[in-house]
């Protein structure tokens, strides 16, 4: 199949941990490199962000990135997009006009108006992955919310005018249900992890002559929604661990980084900083050591459309305690690869965390039922299986309505 990739913010190329830069960065890139290695001809469009860029980046056999003039050539927040989307259209528009693909599979919201605009009239099927909500995002972050505001409506109309939604959990499914687009509408395929990479092969000791603790690492984007405070706060009730912290710039960059500057900060209030430890960026290659080194991997965000990061612990043997909220339920199963504690309560979470601490024939019985899970269920060859599927059952869907989005 000839696929074109939409992913507006996200590019394959860009370097993670920044406020923008995370799963969908991975996400893309994973799943176009495992299609191209299938044979399919793979276009990834993202946004030119930078004027220095190509035109054009082969990424692997079949693969290309093709950066797309649309508004200024720098970053800008992605919830200031929506009004260069018009200009990212015309440009698939064009595109396709001239190489037709055979499927277009839009990531987030703003990339489905631009490929819903750029498939009109091509009797283009168009397939929606929205990585998040914008329901569930004003739902818990309220006047901290800075999505544009007409974003729930426009999502409603995307997912009403698609070929067909690719949702990442059964949590995700139930809440666009809720937006008026039904299930059948829906198929889910999860993110995957590779398996290889994040093997459960040995342990390294991340801070050689330091008193001998117990290690909670938490990985992810330094950003408040990650929930790294509730972390903190539940450490207070754990005084024989460690939190180590994994994401956000390079280290040499953290004292300018409002969220480890607002973490450090708590930290000293709640006082646990001599037990807070920010790495900043990990680079990929090293973070299975890293997830190796710790007792417990910590997952706690507030909301998660979905959520890489327990799938690397687990892939790792490395038990996990996450927040019971959106793609967790689907990964961690409670009981038997990690436990489930509720959004936003210290003391629950300290609770579980102590248990685990307390039982290390529990740790690793927990740690092997996680590798089991994640290479049985969630390798990124299942991902490409299911996404092939979903791609065909949209091929013999009916053409874009004329009322997409514009």
């Amino acid at each position: 199949m000839r696929i074109a990739m939409v992913s507006e913010h996200a590019s394959p190329l860009a370097a993670l941990g920044g406020p923008d830069a995370g799963g969908q960065n991975v996400y893309v890139a994973r799943l176009a490199e495992l299609l191209a290695a299938r044979g399919h001809d793979v276009t990834v469009y993202t946004r030119r962000d930078d004027a220095a860029l190509p035109d054009r980046v082969p990424l692997s056999a079949g693969t290309v990135v093709e950066h797309v003039r649309a508004g200024p050539e720098r970053i800008l927040p992605k919830d200031e997009l929506l009004a260069h989307m018009p200009r990212f259209g015309e440009h698939l528009a064009r595109a396709w006009r001239d190489e037709r693909p055979d499927v277009v599979h839009a990531h987030f919201w703003m990339s489905g108006m631009a490929a819903l605009q750029g498939a009109r009239g091509l009797d283009l099927p168009v397939v929606q992955t929205y990585h998040a909500l914008g329901t569930v995002k004003r739902r818990h972050q309220g006047p901290a919310d800075t999505s544009p505001a007409e974003r729930p409506a426009l999502e409603r109309r995307i997912g009403a005018s698609c070929a067909r939604v690719l949702a990442t959990c059964s949590d995700e499914v139930r809440e666009l249900g809720r937006m008026g687009i039904g299930p059948d509408h829906c198929s889910v395929v999860p993110c995957g992890v590779d398996t290889e990479h994040f093997a459960a092969r040995g342990r390294i000791a991340l801070t050689p002559g330091r008193r001998a603790r117990h290690r909670l690492l938490a990985v992810g984007r330094l950003v408040p929604r990650k929930g790294v405070d509730l972390a903190l706060r539940a450490l207070r009730a754990v005084p024989d661990a460690e939190l180590v912290v994994a994401g956000g710039p390079p280290a040499d960059g953290l004292a300018k980084d409002p969220e480890a500057m607002r973490l450090l900060g708590l930290a000293r209030q709640l006082r646990v900083a001599d037990r807070l430890v920010l790495l900043g960026c990990v680079p990929h290659e090293d973070m299975p050591a890293l997830l190796r080194s710790a007792d417990v991997v910590l997952c706690t965000p507030v909301y998660e459309p979905f959520g890489i990061v327990p799938l690397e612990a687990m892939a790792c043997g490395i038990p996990v305690v996450a927040t019971d909220v959106g793609g967790h339920r689907d990964t961690v199963v409670d009981g038997e690869t990690g436990l489930l504690v509720p959004p936003g309560l210290p003391a629950p979470l300290a609770e579980a965390v102590r248990g685990l601490l307390a039982a290390p024939g529990r740790l690793r019985s927990y740690g092997r039922a996680g590798r089991e899970r994640a290479v049985t269920r969630f390798t990124w060859e299942k991902v490409a299986d299911g996404v092939e599927r979903v791609y065909h059952r949209a091929a013999d869907h009916r053409p874009v309505p004329s009322g997409a989005p514009r």
